[in-house]
């Protein structure tokens, strides 16, 4: 029977030969991630309460992101948890304030094709870049799954996004992201495996395919999943994962199998998106959006301050400066990319162009730490969500689009197409 890529992971999780949409199947779980918000801090009274115990900390991922640095004594509280949590149980691979877990976790080289991996937050999709069957959990099934190894899954039907042709300049994998939710929706996953392909996403660099799997949350899919090829192999090879872990023939869907649905678009015709509050399904294209005033743009998260992405902004403002009363926040998603985005001259053109710099953490994508937006502000961000009270208060605009719109609107103050800066 001709399998998808999902279909494909799945059964081998399972131990099986293959697998059918619809079926239900027990998987053995080969990493489990989590970080300090939803992670130790839960999973250890619960584990106390059943009087149970961690079955392979050697499986176990945990990364502190949300609560760095700590702003008050309950965050301090948070982390000192989480440290002695990883302590207790003899979890090795801890992550202490080196940025965002969907980050820190392939960058780090935990991932490769083929694993099944659970993550306790929703944009776990965004491992799917790199040929795993990648997706999130609450605390309650992530206790199930330390404690037994396994986890029980209904196999989904495979979804089929396909992009052919060239990006513009100054248009993005977020640029798709947008495009994709007002088009399909915030549901247009179904609770599915979207799986991106066609030339465009081949020619995508390993970040970008990165925001694009992170974003099938936004479309309602429990993964995100690009068939890993020598673009993958190269990053992994990169970050240290053994040529021999890397397979590029199995992890791949057969022609021969038919998506639920299949969606192709023409990537030279998109222009640059912009979500208007308070939902991503609200974009269009920002030329169309008028020329809306805003005081924050903000490059931050796990979707929009990769290396990848810090680079997008630098194409626009190097050699420019924000413009009156705007702040231009950076909080580099790791300090991997940090450091790199340092050595290439990056950070230093987005410095010069008058950002502030913030730590490497979840921050204000989801109101952690010490920038929440107040009542009135009109925040552009190239975060994933901008729902109604997510990033302070509720009477904020918080408005998305890419790094490169982003960084277009610190220079302007106002919604701009960054195709206008960029010679476009």
């Amino acid at each position: 029977m001709p399998q998808h890529l999902a279909e494909k992971l799945i059964a081998r999780a399972a131990g099986r030969e293959s697998v059918t949409p619809g079926e239900i199947v027990t998987c053995t779980v080969d990493l489990a991630m989590m970080h300090d918000s939803g992670g130790p801090r839960r999973l250890r009274p619960m584990l106390a309460r059943l009087g149970a115990t961690v079955r392979d900390p050697d499986r176990i991922v945990v990364i502190s992101d949300h609560y760095v640095p700590a702003e008050d004594e309950a965050s301090r509280q948070i982390l000192a948890t989480t440290r002695e949590w990883v302590r207790e149980t003899g979890v090795r691979r801890f992550h202490d304030g080196e940025g965002i877990c969907h980050v820190v976790l392939p960058e780090r080289g935990h991932l490769r094709p083929g694993m099944l991996v659970v993550g306790g937050d929703s944009h776990s999709p965004t491992g799917g870049a790199f040929g795993c069957y990648m997706f999130g959990v609450g605390a309650t099934e992530m206790l199930g799954v330390v404690v037994t190894g396994e986890i029980w899954l209904k196999v989904p039907e495979t979804i089929r996004i396909e992009w052919n042709g060239r990006l513009a300049p100054g248009v993005s994998a977020k640029d798709i992201m947008l495009a994709l939710c007002a088009r399909l929706g915030m549901d247009g996953g179904r609770y599915q495996a979207v799986e991106y392909a066609g030339s465009t996403i081949a020619s995508l660099d390993m970040q970008e395919r990165m925001t694009l799997c992170n974003m099938a949350a936004e479309l309602g899919a429990q993964t995100g999943l690009v068939a890993p090829d020598q673009v993958t192999r190269a990053w992994l090879l990169e970050r240290g994962v053994p040529a021999d872990a890397i397979d590029l023939e199995r992890w791949r869907g057969d022609a021969a199998a038919v998506p639920a649905e299949t969606h192709a678009f023409d990537a030279a015709a998109l222009a640059p998106q912009v979500a208007l509050p308070h939902s991503p399904a609200n974009a269009v294209p920002v030329d169309t959006a008028g020329a809306q005033p805003i005081d924050v743009a903000y490059l931050g998260a796990c979707t929009g301050a990769k290396l990848a992405d810090l680079r997008m902004a630098a194409q626009v403002l190097r050699g420019r400066r924000i413009a009156a009363g705007i702040r231009l926040l950076v909080g580099p998603a790791s300090a991997q990319d940090q450091r790199a985005a340092e050595s290439d001259g990056t950070l230093g053109i987005l410095l010069a162009a008058g950002a502030e710099l913030m730590p490497n953490s979840c921050g204000a994508c989801a109101g952690y730490g010490g920038h929440r937006f107040g009542a009135g502000a009109r925040v552009l961000a190239s975060t994933a969500r901008n729902f109604k009270g997510r990033m302070g208060s509720p009477e904020a605009a918080i408005f998305l689009g890419s790094p490169f719109t982003v960084a277009a609107a610190a220079v302007t103050g106002r919604l701009t197409d960054p195709r206008e800066l960029l010679g476009g």
